[in-house]
C-alpha cells in the first residue's frame, strides 16, 4: 500500500520534499505533502498526483503518497542524466496508507 508522503520524506534522487502547500495535516507529527510541494534540491520537482486517480485532498490539493506518485524534474535532473522520475517520492509514514487495498481505493487507514 502506498505510504504518505511527508514533509523530510526522502525522493530517489537523495532531495527530501518541503512540505509548503498545506499547514494542518500532520502525519507521524510531520505534515503530509501535497501536489506541488517540492524539494531540497534548488526548490524543484514539483511533486504531482498521479496514483489512483487522485482523489484524497488536504486544503483542497491532493495528497501524496510513496512510491505511487510523480514529481517534475529538478535542477540536479538537468544537470545530471537522471530521469526526471527521481525526484518522484520513496519514503513515507511507517504507519499510514493512502488508497488502501489498491489503486483509487481513496481512503485513508
Amino acid at each position: 500500500m502506498p505510504k504518505a508522503h511527508r514533509n523530510g520524506d526522502s525522493r530517489f534522487c537523495g532531495a527530501s520534499t518541503i512540505v509548503s502547500g498545506q499547514s494542518t495535516v500532520y502525519v507521524n507529527n510531520r505534515l503530509w505533502a501535497v501536489e506541488g510541494d517540492k524539494d531540497t534540491h534548488c526548490n524543484m520537482g514539483a511533486l504531482i498526483a498521479v496514483y489512483g486517480p487522485p482523489t484524497v485532498k488536504l486544503e483542497n490539493k491532493f495528497a501524496i503518497c510513496a512510491v505511487g506518485d510523480s514529481a517534475a524534474p529538478d535542477l540536479l535532473s538537468c544537470i545530471f542524466p537522471h530521469p526526471s522520475a527521481a525526484t518522484r517520492p520513496r519514503d513515507g509514514s511507517p504507519d499510514t496508507f493512502i488508497y488502501e487495498g489498491g489503486v483509487g481505493g481513496g481512503t485513508v487507514s
